[in-house]
């Protein structure tokens, strides 16, 4: 049997498989911090596998770099012992719902999401702190135990949060920032599906450092834009120059080559292969008319140049109402090469301005047009997408005439995001790992009531507390996390009852606590004669079945928001995940006529603990009896 190791992915270990499989050569042998013999890389001899030229030492090179930057890496590709409890009492229809809402440090969850989400999230909009000098940023040492951190930065609480503050006067004020996204961004791109893509708000404070960053991670040839976002229509009078916009900056998991060109038989061959997934804009009709006729329908006139120099779309076109000679404008183009203009020409497509004199243009019809629908541009402008005054007041309708938070995004703006990424019906899924107020939360079920959508959540959130002074700890609210979900369930009932839609209202709600499993578990060989009688189980004695479950469903890679069932067979509790995509039974002394109704179900995983064998006689029973009844079942044990 297979034993768990009940641990986050250890992504050096992968990274070093990756390098394994390409260059075998580089893979050596080194000791670990416990004298143990594990796999390493020869980096000197790795930077020559990359080099076409003799490497004999470092060279400068283009590259962002910061105090903290190799401790960014390294805190992002180790595994932690941690996992996540479900917290039913917080959440809403928690058989049915697909939607999740994780309290805890987002590093450290999508640590744990690492496997049951690889790959799978389109879209992932965050709003992370500014780094005006007033924010917090969340500081990373997995060293340091309470006491010491305590002692530190006096900042963290008994849930262990771990914010410090990070104003201007810090040396490290760009440095600590960036270590801090540098880890969450690089861990976040796994979770994208290839045709996903990450939104990311920021200011000018660190929008350079932000794209930089991204470059890194992401690749510059994924770099989609950046979009200026209006969050304020009012006038500050108390600086040089107002400011009254914010950026969203956009990458692209995998970025595929533009092909834009024209099929001789038809305008409608006009296409943009998809940079990523987004998904075109209804058609305004309003801005189409037909003035002479045209047996096609309503038509709008579109320059017929276009940008770039290239010889073979590079001729003279002759006005034939006026013989007038055009060439392309300076730098630019004509859109088809000659012959397939004459057919255009031919074919009443294209024009010479409304009165047959000015520079030619394309005809281009809207009943030919509108099944393609129309691109966003990257000026989201409050009108369309909503300003912070505007979330805040969407906060006060919901909290009875309060905001907790400032300058939250509004709905609008998330909702824009979704409907030019996501399919309705394709089961999106949606990341925040900065959750905050939950307006991503909130956006989604909008969006999904408005067009019947599937998609789902995951908000991410730090329970930072509140402060005692404030109106959200006066209204009872503890921390942010409070807020958030209680904003979730009060959005909900609000789209229920303006819509009547029947789409998702719920959320499962986990909380990021320490592993269910003792030291020991990890560590036998550190187990003192004196610590026997104490450690009879390597579980914690706190933990539940559904804890143990929960963690088990992330090592295996199984999302969380999979139906899950509890049996009693025979006195004892069987847990079903998925039907039989998972079967589980942690009690003690599990029979052998238990297992063999388990083995019947012909589950795919079965996972039992060590204590569920009298003894190893009896372990190596329950295997012939699945290699006898489930030859397919892959069997596990803690």
């Amino acid at each position: 049997m297979k034993k768990l190791t009940m641990k986050s992915v250890d992504l050096t270990q992968v990274n070093i498989d990756k390098i394994a499989e390409l260059f075998p050569n580089v893979i050596t042998e080194a000791r670990d911090e416990k004298g143990k013999i594990k796999r390493a890389v020869d980096f000197d001899l790795l930077k020559q596998e990359l080099s076409d030229v003799l490497v004999e030492g470092e060279k400068e090179r283009y590259q962002l770099t910061w105090p903290g930057k190799k401790e960014a890496i390294l805190t992002a590709n180790s595994p932690i012992d941690k996992t996540l409890r479900p917290i039913k009492e917080d959440s809403v229809d928690w058989e049915n719902t697909k939607n999740l809402y994780i309290e805890g440090d987002n590093l450290e969850v999508l640590k744990l999401l690492q496997e049951s989400y690889l790959n799978k999230v389109k879209i992932i909009y965050i709003d992370p702190p500014y780094n005006t000098g007033n924010d917090f940023i969340y500081k990373d040492d997995f060293k340091k135990n309470t006491k010491e951190y305590l002692e530190e930065s006096g900042q963290i609480n008994e849930e262990g949060m771990r914010l410090v503050p990070n104003p201007s006067s810090n040396g490290r004020f760009h440095s600590d920032w960036l270590t801090m996204i540098y880890s969450r961004l690089k861990i976040a791109r796994n979770l994208l599906k290839d045709d996903g893509a990450i939104f990311i708000s920021i200011d000018d404070n660190e929008f350079d450092n932000v794209k930089k960053i991204c470059d890194e991670i992401f690749g510059t040839n994924n770099f989609i834009t950046a979009i200026p976002w209006q969050s304020r229509q009012s006038i500050q009078n108390d600086t040089d120059l107002s400011t009254s916009h914010e950026y969203i900056i956009v990458y692209a998991k995998v970025r595929r080559q533009e092909n834009r060109r024209l099929k001789e038989s038809n305008i409608n061959s006009w296409f943009k292969e998809k940079t990523f997934a987004f998904y075109p804009l209804p058609l305004d009709e309003s801005k189409f008319e037909n003035p002479d006729n045209d047996p096609r329908g309503k038509w709008k006139a579109d320059p017929f140049d276009a940008p770039n120099v290239r010889p073979n779309l590079t001729y003279k076109i002759v006005n034939p109402n006026t013989g007038q000679e055009f060439w392309p404008p300076s730098g630019r183009c004509w859109r088809t090469e000659e012959e397939n203009y004459k057919k255009l020409l031919a074919d009443n497509r294209i024009i010479f301005g409304k009165n047959g004199e000015s520079r030619p243009q394309l005809k281009v019809f809207y009943n030919e047009k509108r099944q393609f629908g129309s691109v966003e541009n990257t000026w989201f402008d409050g009108t369309r997408c909503g300003t912070t005054t505007e979330g805040t007041k969407e906060q006060q309708k919901l909290f009875d005439g309060f905001s907790f938070f400032d300058t939250p995004k509004p709905t609008r703006l998330i909702k824009k995001i979704l409907e030019i990424t996501t399919a309705p019906q394709k089961d999106d899924i949606v990341l925040d790992f900065f959750s905050g107020s939950a307006t991503t939360a909130h956006a989604v079920m909008q969006l999904n009531a408005e067009d019947q959508g599937n998609r789902k959540f995951i908000m991410v959130q730090l329970p930072e507390e509140t402060n005692e002074t404030s109106e959200a700890y006066k209204a009872g609210y503890k921390n942010i996390c409070d807020i958030g979900k209680e904003r979730i369930r009060r959005a909900a009932k609000k789209i229920k009852e303006e819509t009547g839609a029947d789409i998702d209202y719920g959320f499962r709600v986990f909380r990021v606590d320490s592993s269910n499993m003792k030291d020991v578990y990890y560590a036998p060989d550190k187990l003192k004669q004196g610590d026997i009688f104490d450690l009879t189980s390597n579980i914690k004695e706190d933990r539940t079945g559904e804890d143990l479950l929960i963690q088990v469903m992330l090592e295996l890679g199984l999302e969380l928001s999979l139906p899950m069932e509890t049996k009693q067979i025979e006195g004892k509790t069987v847990h079903y995940v998925a039907g039989n995509s998972l079967i589980a039974c942690f009690d003690d002394n599990v029979s052998e006529s238990v297992i063999k109704q388990i083995a019947a179900e012909k589950p795919l995983r079965v996972v039992f603990r060590d204590s569920s064998f009298e003894n190893d006689s009896a372990r190596i029973n329950v295997e012939e009896l699945f290699k006898m009844l489930s030859p397919g079942t892959e069997i596990q044990v803690l």
